[in-house]
């Protein structure tokens, strides 16, 4: 069967939801949006380059996307903030299978972990060497990387998430465990009501993922993943026990973060993005609030430092800011960020910076601004097909840089040192 690029679909498609067959086989043979791992179709490649004008960075804004929400964002930002900005694309690094797409990136003191099909590749982040590569064969592409109290935590197309263990001895990754743990299954295998139908005449333990793992998030002793078979789950840190299912979401879903305060939002291609909290004293987290203002899937979700701003990335080409608001415990849209061509694939904040990569090929930095308002810095041109994760980090402490890591369905995680002085021509994060 041929199989349909969900990426082309994204790019064409914002008011109705079109289903795509993915390329690998899952535990579920229903087809899903925004969480594929094949590549669009060709373009012409791209070009790099360490200079970006004022309209060229803006030549996009004629694409207006959800028309009635106001524009965030400066038509003159450099001009208006007396910023000079520079980019270098310093290296790429290229897997030891290099035909399969870079399909997440994550980023651990001073490695780099790149996933490409079932394999994650280390590399010391500021040498750019690569150091080790570990995988698990049968679990399919691996869909995020995350860390918890000193393992590493990996989704699977599977549905199952696997802890690593990085020993001092030898300086590889050994696997732990596979969640659910045997122990976990073994508690609850015998009771009937620990079932759940996943599909006519089939049913599994409620602490299993029916589908491929999507998304992982730490924090405050609790994992939190995410999946195609559109539940979330949560997890403890300590034992790596299931101790919550939710039924999240109608369709898919792709995203999950999670603020400080444990508020978790997951983003779904059913087109909403919802808020999950535990009230004081409840056992069970609750839905909050529901965000729908995206036209079609929800592929990637980010939060600023202090979780007060939320920003969402879909097939319909915006990124949508959301601010929390004092009289309720959610967020509101404020305005979209445009420019990107087509879908938004991933979203990461750095400080007061938010960077988006997108199935049109290329890396937009974005600054926002004392007044809410967000300035396009720069577009990273590099990549020959959509960049589908990104992490970033701010040196600002050692040289004034911001190293930014793109991975791409190419294959390849291009490494870009950005550079952002003011009039003065000193350095600024």
């Amino acid at each position: 069967m041929r199989v349909q690029s969900w990426l082309a679909i994204c790019s064409t498609t914002h008011d109705s939801i079109i289903p795509f067959s993915k390329t690998e086989p899952s535990p579920s043979s229903r087809p899903k949006l925004g969480g594929s791992d094949t590549s669009s179709s060709s373009d012409f490649p791209s070009t790099s380059t360490s200079d970006t004008s004022s309209s060229s960075l803006q030549s996009n804004l004629s694409l207006q996307t959800l028309p009635s929400l106001p524009s965030l964002q400066k038509l003159s930002p450099l001009d208006a903030l007396d910023l000079s900005v520079s980019h270098l694309c310093f290296t790429t690094l290229t897997p030891r299978q290099p035909s399969l797409p870079i399909t997440c990136l994550a980023v651990h003191r001073d490695l780099l972990y790149a996933a490409s099909g079932h394999e994650i590749n280390i590399y010391d982040r500021t040498a750019c060497t690569h150091l080790e590569s570990f995988s698990a064969r049968d679990a399919g592409s691996v869909k995020a990387v995350s860390f918890s109290e000193g393992k590493v935590l990996t989704s699977h197309q599977d549905s199952k998430i696997r802890a690593w263990q990085l020993t001092t001895a030898t300086k590889r990754h050994k696997l732990l465990t596979v969640l659910p743990t045997v122990t976990d299954r073994l508690r609850r295998f015998v009771l009937p009501k620990n079932y759940v139908t996943i599909r006519r005449h089939k049913k599994r333990l409620w602490i299993e993922h029916a589908d491929a793992v999507t998304g992982i998030a730490v924090n405050n002793g609790l994992i939190y993943s995410v999946s195609w078979d559109k539940s979330l789950k949560i997890w403890r840190e300590t034992d790596l026990r299931c101790v919550e299912s939710v039924k999240a979401h109608e369709d898919a879903v792709n995203a999950v973060v999670v603020s400080n305060d444990g508020t978790v939002y997951t983003g779904s291609a059913d087109r909403r993005i919802r808020v999950w909290a535990k009230p004081f004293g409840e056992k069970r987290h609750v839905l909050v609030a529901t965000l729908e203002k995206h036209k079609s899937a929800v592929n990637a979700l980010a939060l600023n430092d202090d979780g007060s701003v939320l920003f969402s990335g879909a097939c319909d080409r915006s990124i949508l800011v959301w601010q929390r608001e004092d009289s309720a415990n959610h967020m509101a849209v404020t305005g979209a960020l445009r420019g990107h061509g087509k879908a938004i694939l991933c979203l990461i904040n750095v400080g007061d910076m938010l960077l988006s990569g997108s199935a049109d090929r290329t890396v937009r930095m974005w600054q926002r601004g004392g007044d809410g308002s967000f300035s396009c810095l720069a577009v990273l041109k590099g990549h020959v097909r959509p960049v589908k994760s990104l992490v970033a980090v701010a040196d600002g402490g050692s040289n004034g840089f911001v190293s930014v890591y793109s991975g791409s369905l190419d294959g390849e995680v291009k490494v870009w040192h950005v550079s952002i002085s003011n009039g003065n021509s000193e350095n600024i994060n």
